[in-house]
């Protein structure tokens, strides 16, 4: 039970650091360019309805206060969860554990969840052409667990044979190739779009090096007395 309720104070604290700290930098650095996006895709949609049935609008929230207060909620939530997530792993692998530790458990977070599936399907503004959801996410779910798979390999064992299959495993999802679209629409500028994969991509970056040193200091700075 100790052990338990220490890692869920690391990662309650490691994930509301790193969630708040990922709201702010989306303020800064996604959220004008969503809003930028947001125009286009409205537009079109605008001039597809024309001819048609009008429908109930989904529910959005509104810009300002309201958007905000969601972004901090799922940013929290998603940094306490993958603090939860780092700190098992930290748990399992034993030994001294500190922030510099943590950064490079960070750095394997952003490698699996963000840069490895961000190759075959990079971050997309509203608007953009996609293939099916579906598809998108069996392909980002496999990229992410054949990717996680592959670096705890590496991280728990020492053998050839198993760093050669760590290595298959990161090729394979690219291999077989990320669903693409069927077509071209007149979608956001493609400078837009580049500026929203750049702003992802860094903030992601910045995210998981928060994200992993704090739950390598929390984790050390919740180690039972006895220890």
């Amino acid at each position: 039970m100790a052990a338990l309720r220490r890692l869920v104070l690391v990662a309650l604290c490691a994930g509301v650091l790193s969630g708040i700290f990922a709201t702010v930098a989306h303020q800064i650095g996604t959220v004008p360019v969503i809003l930028k996006a947001e125009i286009y895709e409205k537009a079109a949609e605008h001039l597809s309805s024309r001819g048609h049935e009008h429908t109930a609008a989904a529910w959005e929230p509104q810009d300002g206060a309201e958007r905000t207060a969601y972004t901090l909620l799922a940013d929290v939530l998603t940094g306490i969860g993958f603090a939860l997530l780092l700190a098992a792993g930290l748990s399992l692998r034993g030994g001294e554990v500190s922030w510099r530790e943590g950064v490079f458990w960070g750095l394997a977070g952003f490698a699996t969840f963000t840069l490895a599936p961000g190759l075959g399907l990079p971050p997309e503004v509203p608007g953009s052409d996609a293939a099916p959801l579906v598809e998108r996410q069996l392909w980002w779910i496999a990229a992410a667990v054949a990717t996680g798979g592959a670096l705890a390999l590496l991280a728990f064992t020492r053998r050839a044979v198993w760093a050669t299959l760590a290595a298959v495993l990161i090729v394979l999802p690219h291999l077989y190739g990320a669903p693409q679209p069927a077509g071209h629409g007149a979608g956001p500028p493609e400078d837009l779009a580049r500026q929203f994969v750049v702003a992802v991509t860094v903030i992601s970056f910045l995210f998981w090096l928060i994200l992993g040193a704090s739950t390598g200091y929390f984790y050390r700075r919740f180690q039972p007395r006895n220890a």
